[in-house]
């Protein structure tokens, strides 16, 4: 796979970068985006050889058996990550936020106070408020670089409104890999309080180093009762535009108030969705991953390197994804000084961390899943937008 190759996707009706000048004020003329999560890497040719078989065939009609897919994520599941699922234990919806959404209906009612451990993905804030619950953020701390949950402080804030957790695992926008303790923390703090537990695991297969992904059933064994697990071949393969997550659910009871849910919205899956994440989740896709994550990791080696290097700047060691984490505090500016340096001298489109939440407020996030030319021309932008502090 060739990663370095630069794809031209301006016009092509993208957010990513036909969205970054109305946003960000930076033009696609000139300009890098780094904010959209997800990558400008053409899809594997295996997996769009899927989608282009469908396409030959020329009926595009409902589909009715899903035994090739749900086996196929079986498998992946089994394959890459140890974990054991079943094919009925599986829903699909229409992506991850989506998903989230589902959750909200199926589990919780109006006012009902959803969880989010701060500062994390911007979208579940957006979906609980736009569903009429309130987001009760609980801040992280930083420790030697990383974030912490701090679940003695989290004991002491909740009011009893509170009906469900929404982890980020692995976290984004920090890039943590939890441990099978954290992991057992945060399911303890869930029976204490009798919460549900929603874990987003989109970014299970980018993982860097030393570092394992623990998928939470398999971390925590007995947490079922309360869990509902969600996976996507979106940040992975690239296919976002399909908008098809995984739902993973093995507790009955759960399970059948989930598929209640579902049932009643009519919510389906793509063709092109589930024929392209067969095709991905395979002994080729394996390889292909091990590539990319290969390949993402001299990205994010070479960009911590280059912003390390600004004093003031300080970029959160990545354990995965492919979304960097820049912290600004050291530069004493304001978020409208950093972020204007950002997009007027860098004239990079990237993530104001305030809009993370508590805690996001001094940072602004990166995507790094480019051709490392372009992390490259990024750094050298970065540096000499922040020249003055050298």
């Amino acid at each position: 796979m060739d990663f370095d190759r630069i794809i031209d996707r301006r016009g092509t009706n993208c957010a990513k970068w036909d969205a970054m000048e109305k946003l960000y004020g930076v033009s696609p003329a000139d300009g890098i985006s780094m904010w959209v999560a997800d990558t400008d890497f053409q899809v594997p040719d295996f997996v769009l050889q899927a989608g282009k078989d469908m396409l030959e065939h020329g009926v595009l009609g409902y589909q009715g058996i899903f035994d090739d897919y749900h086996n196929a994520i079986c498998w992946w599941m089994q394959n890459r990550h140890g974990w054991t699922v079943k094919p009925e234990q599986v829903f699909s919806t229409y992506g991850l936020v989506n998903a989230v959404a589902l959750n909200l209906q199926a589990f919780t009612d109006p006012g009902d106070g959803i969880i989010l451990f701060t500062p994390v993905y911007h979208a579940f804030a957006k979906i609980i408020k736009a569903g009429g619950r309130q987001v009760v953020e609980m801040p992280m701390r930083q420790e030697a670089g990383q974030y912490y949950m701090d679940f003695p402080a989290y004991d002491g804030m909740l009011t009893g409104t509170e009906k469900m957790v929404i982890l980020c695992s692995p976290h984004n926008p920090g890039g943590r890999v939890w441990t099978q303790a954290e992991l057992a923390e945060v399911a303890a703090f869930c029976e204490r309080h009798d919460l549900l537990l929603v874990s987003d695991e989109i970014h299970h297969d980018l993982v860097f180093g030393d570092n394992k992904h623990l998928p939470m059933p398999l971390a925590v064994p007995g947490v079922e009762n309360r869990l509902i697990t969600l996976t996507a071949p979106s940040k992975t393969f690239n296919i976002a535009g399909n908008h098809l997550g995984n739902v993973i659910i093995s507790d009955p009871v759960l399970h059948a108030k989930f598929d209640k849910v579902m049932k009643g919205l009519g919510i389906a899956t793509t063709v092109m969705g589930t024929e392209m994440t067969t095709a991905a989740y395979s002994p080729e896709g394996a390889a292909w991953v091990d590539q990319l994550v290969a390949y993402l990791d001299r990205n994010r080696k070479t960009f911590d390197a280059g912003i390390n290097a600004i004093p003031g700047l300080k970029s959160m060691d990545l354990q995965s994804t492919y979304l960097a984490w820049v912290d600004f505090s050291g530069t004493g500016m304001a978020e409208s000084e950093f972020t204007k340096r950002v997009a007027e001298v860098a004239k990079i489109a990237a993530n104001y961390g305030s809009t993370f939440g508590t805690g996001g407020e001094s940072f602004m996030r990166f995507n790094l899943g480019c051709p490392h030319s372009v992390v490259e021309d990024a750094v050298a932008r970065l540096q000499k937008a922040f020249g003055d502090l050298q």
